[in-house]
């Protein structure tokens, strides 16, 4: 995940905040939440004493894509949540509301890919389920996590174990592509820059 952190790197100094300062390392991590004291973040961006953004890194590799795959949402969902209402009620002080992002990386792979059953005995699923790969229901995940407004931006790409060095990579849509993760997350920090000016 070296390469994506650089690449926030990049667009936050990039978009008008070079003295902007991003955490990485653990004992920097850590902000209030609501429903618990704290939560450890993969990456923040701070400016003059404001959050400017949080953002989750995660990767799944097989076979249990499965258990993954429940284990990912329930966090991702959580986070967001508790986040978000810790936002609210003014954990953060007064500012603007943060860039929020969540990343995933899932290797690309025949299990990954296959179409997987569906078992609920007693309620239908929602129909973008049925029969959708782990892939696809990544990809079902970080479109319902922007539209619910827990993530400012979710993205998803699909890459093969083979890729560390190729950067062979593969997206499921326009709307969780890496493109759109970095456009609204470059626009985020250059409307703080705006701000601070």
């Amino acid at each position: 995940m070296d390469g994506f952190i650089k690449l926030i790197m990049d667009l936050v100094h990039a978009n008008g905040l070079p003295d902007a300062q991003i955490h990485q390392t653990k004992k920097l991590l850590t902000l209030p939440g609501y429903y618990r004291p704290t939560k450890l973040w993969d990456l923040l961006v701070m400016s003059k004493g404001k959050l400017i953004a949080a953002i989750e890194f995660k990767s799944q590799v097989g076979p249990s894509f499965g258990n993954n795959f429940n284990n990912r949402t329930e966090e991702a969902i959580g986070t967001a949540h508790d986040f978000s209402v810790a936002f609210r009620e003014g954990a953060l002080g007064d500012q603007v509301r943060p860039f929020v992002g969540w990343l995933m990386l899932v290797e690309n792979a025949p299990q990954s890919r296959k179409p997987v059953k569906t078992d609920s005995p007693h309620f239908n699923v929602f129909p973008e389920f049925d029969g959708a790969s782990y892939l696809r229901r990544y990809d079902v995940l970080c479109r319902k996590l922007m539209q619910e407004q827990l993530y400012d931006a979710a993205c998803l790409i699909a890459s093969p174990r083979t890729a560390s060095s190729s950067g062979d990579h593969e997206e499921l849509s326009e709307m969780t592509s890496l493109k759109n993760f970095v456009t609204q997350f470059a626009g985020h920090v250059a409307a703080e820059a705006a701000r601070q000016e």
